[in-house]
């Protein structure tokens, strides 16, 4: 079995929004998710971060703001004692049709050449309906959460029978709760 629990960002990690987090002021995690992270990693999981940032592509935010959001999670996280293998993302617009942007594997990909690891077996946690298919492309078990777009995604899986028997949680502290003794 897979050590290794890719993370969805926003929705799972940090409040989502509607007109998108762009900035690190804006970056606000999600009640225990910081200390799940840390708790998950500081027990041997490899905990990595797979998220379309297609505010990048539309001009919402630089990649200077981008890195500021990501320095933010990442010190939060290293205060409870954990840490993130890595942050990968897909920076390309919906319309773009590139490799990475979830759906598709690409993002998954990356993460299996950068570590050489296969992460058939391991765990994909999202709130979207893309994170859920992203996680079967590569042999991820699909975890929901109900945060973020997460309720609305639920009421989507009855028309995709490739999710039925989806493992369901109230949030990231929640998934973790189950996973750690």
């Amino acid at each position: 079995m897979s050590n290794w629990i890719v993370l969805d960002r926003d929705g799972v990690i940090n409040a989502d929004s509607d007109q998108f987090v762009k900035s690190a002021a804006e970056w606000q995690p999600l009640a225990g998710s910081i200390e799940a992270i840390a708790a998950l990693s500081k027990a041997g999981y490899k905990v990595v971060v797979a998220s379309n940032q297609s505010g990048l592509a539309r001009g919402l935010f630089t990649q200077t703001d981008l890195t500021a959001m990501h320095d933010k999670m990442q010190q939060l996280i290293a205060a409870q004692g954990g840490k993130l293998e890595g942050i990968f993302y897909c920076p390309h617009g919906p319309d773009d049709n590139c490799s990475c942007r979830k759906p598709k594997a690409g993002l998954l990909d990356q993460i299996e050449n950068e570590f050489s690891v296969s992460l058939n077996g391991g765990w994909l946690v999202g709130d979207s309906l893309r994170d859920l298919q992203c996680a079967g492309s590569k042999g991820c078990k699909p975890v929901l959460v109900k945060t973020g777009k997460g309720l609305k995604t639920l009421s989507q899986i009855q028309y995709h029978p490739e999710l039925q028997g989806l493992t369901v949680f109230d949030d990231l502290s929640a998934f973790a709760g189950e996973l750690l003794p």
